[in-house]
This record gives structure tokens, C-alpha cells and sequence, in this order.
């Protein structure tokens, strides 16, 4: 008598699956990370990012030029630093 072999056998009866055993399902992933890991990777560094761009803009706050061209064009703070001399201590 000639059997089967496993494989084509395993087809034809599926495999017992408790009702009680886990869940399992596909998780999609690109090189290991899932989109919750992104998002969540994209938050912390948009965060880190935000905070250095305030430091960096703190510490340079004092150069003439960062005054004009990015300080003075921000809306209700632009007017702190706008610095008027008057005509009687210009000297040309």
C-alpha cells in the first residue's frame, strides 16, 4: 500500500486551532520597525528637534542679522526687536 507523503497529507486535514491558544496575525514591518515605532520615533525626534531650534535661535537671538531676518518677522514678538536709533546719535 502507498501512502501519501506528509506535505500533500497536511493539506487535507488542518491542523487543530484552539480557541483559547493566541491570536497570532501578520504585523506589517519595513527592516523590522512597524508603523506604531515610526510614529512614535517620528513624535520623540520632532520633539528633540523643536527644542534645539528654540536653543539655537535663544543663544543667537543677540547677532544683528538673525534680529532681521528671523526675529523681527515673528508675529507679536518681531517688535521687541527692532532697534531705532535716533538721528541725533547716527554718526554719518
Amino acid at each position: 500500500m502507498v501512502f501519501q507523503s506528509p506535505i500533500l497529507r497536511a493539506a487535507q486535514y488542518p491542523s487543530y486551532k484552539s480557541p483559547y491558544g493566541p491570536k497570532y496575525h501578520y504585523q506589517p514591518n519595513v527592516a523590522g520597525w512597524t508603523s506604531k515605532q515610526l510614529t512614535r520615533l517620528g513624535m520623540t525626534s520632532g520633539a528633540f528637534g523643536g527644542v534645539a531650534l528654540f536653543a539655537v535661535i535663544f543663544f543667537a537671538s543677540g547677532i544683528p542679522k538673525v534680529q532681521r531676518d528671523i526675529l523681527q518677522k515673528i508675529p507679536f514678538i518681531g517688535n521687541y526687536y527692532i532697534k531705532e536709533i535716533p538721528a541725533s546719535d547716527n554718526p554719518f
